[in-house]
């Protein structure tokens, strides 16, 4: 990522023969545009996304009265701790409980209040006193998640911060074409840590950083795509039509349910002893039945997605009616699964959770370097937008530019807009002419 820094090596390509020049400003031209939308995303996303990395250190320093309790005596029963909840806050839909094996932790129970507000609840299951309520989407991390994700606007808001992932794709791409050495600038002076003072200090930052961010983000970016709306819900109509969609039980589906629809519940007590048995580790997760014919959904909510295991557990009479390892995921499935776990720095420990906060700085430096170096350097008084290039696009970036099109929708159609807007408006004011 070069932003509009490198118009100054105008320099460099004039020693290159014309139709390397004009290759060099269509590229410049592009990854500007590109820049133009993604670094403000690129800042924000660096920075929500970086902090989003500690979120259980954050919690545990903000909520530490509510996840913590001291141990006395035997655990009481999870009913009785679910109903201290119903007295307390009013369940009007039950929607799970969460259990860790640390005797010094509470059991967080998930539910609609009596206004119907999807929220927690923290029980100290020596007591069940409940040591706090709160609506979830009010909870710190999450409201950080949101705005990582949708910048808060729902369905609406995701779509932007989706579009500015794939022209981040495309700046990168053309960054890294623009960051190759040319002219007198070798490859060493390319990778060397940044020299100078003033402009030039900051103009060298921003291509040291591009080089480094280019190989720790765009993973990142890519892991996170499943997420998206366009083109995750693309990908998982391919997984569906090829066989390669998860196996996962969690969201329903076809979800088999009890062997009766009438009887004696066995309780949640009952379905963790059941998980326990069946070598589910901590923590764990469960649902209970949504009818009197459904069944127990419970899992491993493990960092590890090897110990993610799920079953459906029969409210009556306790038996296994379906389990699912991660390894019973087909290969596509499990590969998108492990890519969150990588986006998230929860797949390799704490290595994962150091270079994904590399990558969240240097996301960060990237986005501040690069206006900085544009704005220092610009023309006075003039938006200091690159000249268009004198020749035609090549075939080679043709094909590259289709294939990303096709790659990534949500670009291709935005794509058309900015030709659309530079055919109609651009030219008209002066901007992207040609010298």
């Amino acid at each position: 990522m070069k932003l509009m820094t490198l118009a100054t090596e105008a320099a460099d390509t004039a020693r290159t023969p014309a139709r390397g020049g004009a290759f060099y400003r269509m590229v410049w031209k592009w990854h500007f545009l590109a820049s133009l939308y993604v670094l403000p995303f690129m800042l924000m996303l660096s920075l929500t996304g970086g902090i989003y990395l500690y979120k259980p250190q954050i919690e545990e320093a903000i909520y530490a009265d509510r996840l913590n309790v001291t141990p006395a005596g035997a655990v009481l029963p999870l009913e009785e701790q679910v109903a201290a909840v119903e007295a307390e806050a009013g369940i009007t839909r039950m929607r799970g409980i969460l259990v860790e094996d640390d005797p010094g932790r509470s059991v967080r129970i998930e539910f609609n209040d009596a206004e119907g507000v999807r929220s927690y609840a923290w029980v100290n299951p020596y007591t069940a006193e409940v040591l706090a309520t709160a609506p979830r989407d009010a909870m710190a991390m999450q409201v950080l998640r949101k705005f990582h994700g949708e910048l808060l606007l729902g369905d609406f808001g995701t779509k932007f911060v989706e579009l500015a992932a794939h022209w981040a794709i495309v700046m990168f791409v053309t960054g890294a074409i623009l960051w190759w050495p040319r002219g007198q600038r070798t490859f060493k002076d390319a990778v060397s840590p940044p020299k100078g003072t003033g402009r030039a200090w900051w103009r060298e930052t921003h291509l040291f950083t591009g080089m480094l961010a280019t190989v720790l983000i765009v993973p990142i970016i890519i892991s996170g795509l499943p997420w998206t709306d366009v083109w995750g819900g693309s990908l998982s109509q391919i997984q569906e039509r090829t066989g390669q969609a998860s196996k996962s039980l969690r969201f329903g589906g076809n979800v088999p349910g009890s062997t009766a629809d009438s009887g004696t519940p066995i309780g949640h007590e009952a379905v963790l002893a059941v998980a326990q048995a069946e070598g589910l580790v901590s923590p764990w997760e469960m649902r209970p039945p949504s009818d009197a014919a459904g069944a127990y959904w419970i899992r491993s909510a493990s960092l590890d997605r090897y110990e993610q295991t799920e079953l459906i557990v029969d409210q009556y009479t306790g038996a296994v009616n379906a389990r699912v390892d991660f390894t019973d995921n087909p290969g596509v499935a499990q590969a998108v699964s492990l890519g969150i776990s990588f986006h998230q720095g929860e797949l390799y420990g704490w290595v994962n959770i150091v270079q994904n906060t590399v990558a969240a700085l240097l996301g960060a430096t990237l986005a501040i370097t690069g206006f900085v170096a544009w704005w220092m350097r610009r023309p006075a008084g003039k938006l200091g937008v690159p000249e268009a290039p004198e020749g035609r696009l090549g075939t080679g970036m043709i094909v590259l530019a289709i294939g990303l099109m096709i790659l990534f929708p949500l670009m291709g159609a935005s794509l058309l807009v900015a030709l659309a807007l530079d055919w109609l408006i651009f030219r008209r004011l002066g901007w992207f002419r040609a010298a």
